[in-house]
């Protein structure tokens, strides 16, 4: 059993709530909402009954066409089919996979106001026109993201429960947590780093420590994605394909932006938008805006044409650079657990980061700005964050750097808005300049 951070916000949901609302959990596919959902209503309801929609039969499908209407026979063969037993506020229904029978998402407004039990919604791709187009979006809904597992879950899955309070507690004072102990939290997060943090390739990993066994657990779900893209974004597929097929590619150059050229010389961001839309609202990928006037905010200054494209998942991000080949000849497993990263592959480090920064920001942003005839303007910044009214810069370097020049400049053309500032790196906690070093492994603290 996987222990997840989400399970607490269902418990506050249903304290908070009692029968006001509806919880829909919106995530991936396979980055386990059907399990979480499953383990919260055996724990914490008398009964529940779980509805799949991916796979129910047309009994179940044909109860809220033809007896929607009337509650009482509804809850009566929902109960019969099922062969369990529902009681008043002490029981929780489930439709798993609503996003494949819209219909019964709609019913959910008429559900809550009968008060009798709690619902709980999954989905993936729940944003999408196709999947709402017909329906009305019940407003009795509360919204939950579920990401892949972060490293503190990680750890937790290894068993260890004690290590990532003390790397709270350094993050919080600024001070090192020692040669000896960052040494081997590194070790544990470059393990994360290859793994990913899906369900599934994280319990195939723990198996023996196994790579191979994990790698194959991640093909399997890089499979399922295109089946949905082939069956979600009918009619444009292949822009999606072309845009996820790229990422690797795109993410290993220097200037980390996509750039469309590469999927051919007339190739538009107005042809392509509707693909970058999809794979982040299915949440494959995180996507990253340059900010163009960090002085008026990032929101306001974004530029939607001008992104980066981060996988969701670091560990595919792996897999899927390697997916035409075979698990042994894939480098970066070697790469990684060595630290023999070299810059092409630093791409990991900074989509981990990406990564890790979503997981308490709905948006990502960066950025960039060139100036061919003076290469002295050109400054790139990774990330940028808010921290309360102040905009801090995100630096990543994958190893041994040298200098931190974009961030120099950075800091001081936009000195009025900036408070801290950071590097993301692989050495220990330190102040150094007036910046803030970190270890990569504490960005999700940021």
């Amino acid at each position: 059993m996987l222990k997840r951070k989400i399970y607490d916000g269902l418990v506050a949901w249903k304290n908070k709530s009692q029968g006001t609302t509806a919880l829909m959990i919106d995530g991936a596919r396979r980055v386990g909402k059907s399990y979480i959902s499953e383990q919260f209503a055996k724990a914490e309801y008398k009964s529940y009954i779980l509805i799949d929609f991916g796979q129910a039969p047309k009994d179940i499908l044909d109860l809220f066409i033809n007896d929607s209407g009337d509650l009482d026979l509804f809850f009566a063969k929902l109960q019969s089919f099922y062969s369990t037993t529902l009681y008043r506020r002490e029981s929780l229904i489930i439709f798993d996979e609503v996003q494949q029978y819209p219909r019964a998402r709609q019913l959910i407004k008429y559900l809550v106001a009968d008060g009798r039990f709690d619902y709980l919604e999954t989905g993936s791709l729940i944003r999408l026109k196709k999947n709402v187009q017909d329906i009305i979006i019940p407003s009795e809904e509360d919204h939950i993201e579920m990401f892949p597992l972060d490293f503190e879950e990680f750890l937790w899955a290894k068993g260890d429960e004690v290590t990532y309070p003390l790397i709270r507690q350094c993050f919080e004072s600024k001070k090192p947590l020692g040669q000896a102990i960052h040494r081997k939290v590194m070790n544990d997060f470059r393990q994360y780093v290859l793994v990913g943090g899906m369900p599934q390739a994280v319990l195939a990993y723990l198996n023996g420590k196994d790579f191979e066994a994990a790698d194959t657990a991640k093909r399997r779900i890089l499979n399922l994605y295109r089946e949905d893209v082939a069956k979600f974004a009918s009619g444009y597929e292949d822009k999606v394909f072309a845009v996820f097929d790229s990422i690797p590619g795109q993410l290993s150059k220097k200037e980390k932006k996509y750039k469309l050229s590469s999927l051919g010389k007339q190739a538009r961001f107005r042809s392509f938008q509707d693909s970058f839309v999809w794979l982040n609202e299915a949440m494959i990928v995180n996507a990253c805006f340059n900010a163009t006037d960090p002085h008026v905010g990032l929101a306001l200054s974004a530029d939607n044409a001008t992104q980066k494209c981060y996988m969701a998942d670091t560990g595919l991000l792996v897999t899927h650079t390697f997916k035409d080949n075979n698990f042994t000849d894939n480098e970066l497993y070697r790469a990684v657990l060595f630290d023999k990263l070299n810059i092409n592959e630093g791409m990991l480090m900074e989509n981990v980061v990406a990564q890790m920064l979503r997981l308490r920001r709905s948006r990502l942003y960066y950025y960039s700005q060139s100036d061919r005839r003076h290469r002295e303007n050109h400054i790139k910044i990774d990330f940028l964050i808010t921290e309360g009214k102040k905009i801090a810069p995100v630096e990543v370097k994958s190893g041994n750097y040298r200098s931190h020049s974009s961030l120099d400049k950075f800091r001081k053309r936009f000195s009025s808005v900036i408070g801290n500032s950071y590097i993301l790196y692989t050495g220990d906690v330190m102040i150094k300049h007036g910046i803030i070093h970190l270890p990569l492994y504490m960005a999700e603290l940021l």
